[in-house]
C-alpha cells in the first residue's frame, strides 16, 4: 500500500513523520529564510501543514521517498504466521 502526498516546494529536512500508535502523522513547515523577497506571484503554496493517517492494526511503515515534488508512503501488512 502507498500514500501519496504532493510536497512540491518542501525539501527532505523539512518534512517529519512520525507514527504516534496506529496514526501516521506528516507535518510540513518552511523555514522563514525567504521573507526578505518580495513576489509578483507564488505559484507554489509554502504554508503548513499537517496530515493524519489512521492505520489499521498490524499496517507498519517500511519506506518513506520524496520523488518528483511527491512524498511516497509505503505501507506494509506482514502475513499472519501460519501454526
Amino acid at each position: 500500500m502507498r500514500i501519496t502526498i504532493a510536497v512540491a516546494g518542501f525539501k527532505k529536512q523539512e518534512l517529519k513523520i512520525n507514527l504516534e500508535g496506529n496514526q501516521l502523522v506528516v507535518r510540513g513547515s518552511k523555514s522563514d529564510s525567504d521573507n526578505d523577497k518580495i513576489y509578483i506571484h507564488r505559484g507554489i503554496a509554502t504554508r503548513q501543514f499537517q496530515r493524519n493517517f489512521i492505520l489499521a492494526e498490524g499496517i507498519e511503515v517500511e519506506e518513506a521517498s520524496i520523488e518528483n515534488g511527491l512524498l511516497n508512503i509505503d505501507l506494509i501488512q506482514p502475513m499472519p504466521q501460519e501454526e
